[in-house]
């Protein structure tokens, strides 16, 4: 074998490597998934979707797809308690384990829960991928959301009214399981 078939040689072991590596990532991060289900808090309520938890180096990337919305935005959060029954009032206030205040994703002070507004269009879809940093999938972490609740809203998010948003009803909701 001469040096040049060698040199190529070694170059496509190296790529193979590389590749292979590239394949691998993300692979054995913890993931959950919450399947939302419509409430009986509006009727006809023909709201339900799935919505992904993957970890990150730095918080959690929160993906997915919600129908059967009207048109617009819908408050949409991480709540305290993993129940979604009462129309998913026993789901308790917004996840809040720092003791924030309600305001926009994102913003200094913000409680854990907050998520941004979902946006649904004229066909009632609201497709999503977003990277919440103050939320875990961790076992053990204090903003760990695995078994806590995740609604959707009738209305949209005044990220304003304490302590809520005053976002309407809670027309969907799941509770988010690994």
């Amino acid at each position: 074998m001469n040096k040049h078939t060698f040199a190529v040689a070694g170059a496509a072991v190296l790529a193979c490597a590389a590749l292979s590596a590239c394949g691998s990532m993300g692979m054995g991060r913890a993931t959950a998934t919450a399947n939302l289900a419509p409430t009986g808090a509006i009727n006809p309520n023909p709201t339900a979707g799935k919505v992904t938890f993957t970890a990150l180096d730095h918080g959690v990337r929160v993906a997915g797809e919600v129908r059967g919305l009207t048109a617009g935005e819908h408050g949409f959060h991480i709540h305290e308690k993993g129940d979604c029954g009462d129309n998913a009032n026993a789901s308790g206030g917004h996840f809040n384990p720092a003791g924030g205040t309600h305001g926009k994703f994102g913003a200094a002070g913000s409680h854990a829960g907050e998520l941004p507004s979902l946006v649904a269009g004229a066909d009632g879809v609201a497709r999503f991928s977003v990277d919440v940093h103050s939320i875990s999938l961790a076992d053990g972490a204090a903003n760990n959301v695995v078994g806590r609740a995740l609604v959707v809203h009738r209305d949209r998010d005044d990220y304003t009214s304490q302590p809520a948003g005053n976002s309407g009803p809670r027309i969907a909701c799941a509770v988010i399981a690994r």
